[in-house]
């Protein structure tokens, strides 16, 4: 069935999402469903993207960083990924967000 919540592990700093809580070691610990997992890959992707762009405009010393809109991109995709893992997150990742305060 298409809607079958399966057990993941979530590495943010790396972007990666795991089934095996053995493969390394992991952030967060989730119940999601394929979709969920795409969508979840989907802002990966994104915050390494605006990364690589963040990183070339920092060589160019008159673009400052709070007028960078790559900067604003990534920080936006970043409280997705946490907003999405808020909400399928157990109790510990939940209470591991609340206590980041990355989410408004």
């Amino acid at each position: 069935m298409m809607n079958d919540k399966k057990t993941y592990y979530i590495m943010v700093a790396q972007g990666e999402i795991t089934q095996s809580a053995t493969d390394s070691p992991w952030d967060f610990k989730i119940e999601a469903t394929e979709a969920e997992i795409q969508e979840l890959r989907g802002y990966f992707t994104n915050t390494n993207e605006n990364d690589w762009v963040s990183f070339w405009r920092a060589h160019v010393p008159f673009l400052e960083y709070h007028h960078d809109q790559s900067n604003d991109r990534y920080d936006h995709t970043l409280q997705k990924v946490y907003g999405l893992i808020y909400e399928l997150g157990d109790a510990e990742a939940k209470s591991h967000i609340e206590q980041m305060g990355v989410l408004k």
